[in-house]
């Protein structure tokens, strides 16, 4: 909350944050709120496929061998493939593969709620749903239409 109130994306309001209008939004970090490194001092960044310093070590594999059988073991079944704001940095880790297995599956579902990007190839349209409008917005009208409170 407070990289997004530094940023001018939220503000406080007493009984917790609110979205600001858009002419407010810096979209810049302050540098203290910069995370560093505990060893080196460095600026931490984020475990991303950018370049060679992605780290794939032991723990990222065994992780991905218990996605790979959990996949494997409700292929046959009804599954919601849900897309929460992806872009197309990285289409290859979770679109791709979503829509591929949405394809091939019978009883897959493909869902994705990415305002500016919500597509789906015409091979799977049928067995899509697509929401062009922003995260937050969604998130709150389905919390809001369930009866639940908005956290603060």
């Amino acid at each position: 909350m407070k990289m997004l109130a530094a940023q001018g994306f939220l503000e406080n309001c007493g009984d917790g944050y609110q979205i600001t209008d858009q002419s407010n939004w810096k979209r810049t970090i302050p540098g203290e709120l910069v995370p560093r490194c505990p060893v080196c001092g460095r600026p931490m960044t984020m475990n991303l496929r950018g370049d060679d310093t992605f780290v794939q070590d032991e723990g990222w594999h065994r992780a991905a061998d218990r996605y790979a059988k959990f996949l494997q073991s409700h292929a046959a079944g009804k599954v919601l493939f849900l897309e929460i704001g992806v872009g197309m940095n990285t289409p290859g880790i979770i679109k791709y593969p979503f829509w591929r297995m949405t394809y091939q599956w019978p009883g897959a579902v493909y869902a994705c709620i990415n305002f500016g990007q919500a597509a789906v190839p015409r091979e799977i349209r049928h067995k899509s749903i697509c929401i062009n409008e922003s995260v937050d917005l969604v998130l709150s009208e389905l919390q809001e239409g369930a009866g639940g409170e908005k956290c603060g």
